[in-house]
């Protein structure tokens, strides 16, 4: 017998644990990343990122209809040119392969919200997320304009959403100003507010070719023991007309994740990194942890912490679990 004042733990059956869970995923949670390649007839495999491919526009209908069929409701495109220069001037062309991938995803299914990444360090041939001067410094103010021309072809592309991720000052306010002088007053920005300068993004600069000539990012993306200057960050995107605010990585900063979500009342975005992602497949190849069971173990921490929607190459898999 238990004494009377002694509480009892609920034995549960899983229906019974569904009833009381305190913290759900949704589908409509997830954002699904794609990697668009400029070229025709591509498909390649990403050997960093297994069961994850570049596609080339022309590739993506069956892609694209397969995740519509399981209800994820937006992906995130980046994309990967030809050339590369150093101003990243393929970023902004009228028929840049990120432009082409919009409209042809808009044509296979006008409904699925279509996010664009606004960032240099994919078209640039030193790597960096913004334009250098002469002794390899980045320069914040001039990539400015750049980062409102590459916003502004999105949109025009029809892009359901802006999302910037070069972490230089100021660049919420001069690509809201951008969107808004050309009358797309309606195109949300959802920002990469707390970018921190993480080690877990190896394999993503692996699939876009993006990994820095020379020197690294942590001159301009966040110091990873900061926590209040996260504050600072979402402080001024809001401020300068940001809709959503974002925290990358997701699992090593949950508590940036709690933080924001209690300080700000926008919506919250966590980016579940490529890192993550491949650490999870290489432990499951390994025979050392249930892929499936891990997955969802993360997804939920993630919104436990606090986040409204999660970016995730997991996000078919998901889906699929969920259902």
């Amino acid at each position: 017998m238990f004494p009377e004042h002694r509480p009892r733990r609920l034995r549960r059956t899983e229906t019974l644990r569904r009833m009381v869970r305190e913290t759900s995923v949704s589908v409509s949670d997830l954002i699904y990343p794609i990697f668009i390649k400029e070229g025709r007839s591509i498909k390649e495999p990403i050997s960093s990122m297994p069961s994850q491919f570049r596609y080339s526009p022309d590739m993506l209908s069956d892609h694209i209809k397969y995740i519509s069929s399981l209800g994820i409701p937006a992906v995130l495109l980046f994309g990967i040119p030809k050339k590369k220069d150093p101003v990243g001037s393929q970023a902004h062309r009228k028929d840049g392969v990120v432009q082409q991938a919009i409209k042809r995803i808009k044509d296979i299914n006008p409904d699925l919200i279509v996010i664009t990444d606004v960032c240099l360090c994919e078209y640039t041939d030193h790597g960096h997320c913004g334009i250098l001067d002469d002794k390899g410094e980045v320069q914040n103010d001039d990539t400015l304009d750049i980062l409102s021309h590459i916003a502004l072809s999105h949109a025009k592309a029809g892009s359901d959403m802006i999302a910037p991720s070069d972490m230089m000052d100021g660049r919420v306010g001069i690509i809201r100003d951008a969107l808004d002088d050309s009358s797309f007053e309606n195109i949300p920005i959802m920002s990469y507010t707390a970018k921190y300068a993480s080690s877990f993004y190896g394999p993503f600069r692996d699939a876009a070719g993006s990994t820095p000539k020379y020197g690294d990012r942590k001159g301009y993306q966040m110091d990873p023991p900061n926590i209040r200057e996260a504050i600072l960050e979402a402080g001024f995107d809001i401020e300068e007309g940001a809709d959503i605010i974002m925290v990358k990585p997701a699992l090593p900063y949950l508590d940036v994740i709690r933080v924001l979500a209690d300080e700000f009342e926008v919506p919250l975005c966590a980016y579940q990194v490529s890192g993550e992602y491949a650490m999870i497949k290489a432990a499951a190849a390994s025979g050392w942890a249930d892929e499936d069971s891990c997955v969802m173990e993360t997804m939920t921490s993630i919104k436990r912490s606090g986040a409204d929607m999660i970016i995730t190459y997991f996000a078919p898999q998901v889906a699929g679990l969920l259902s």
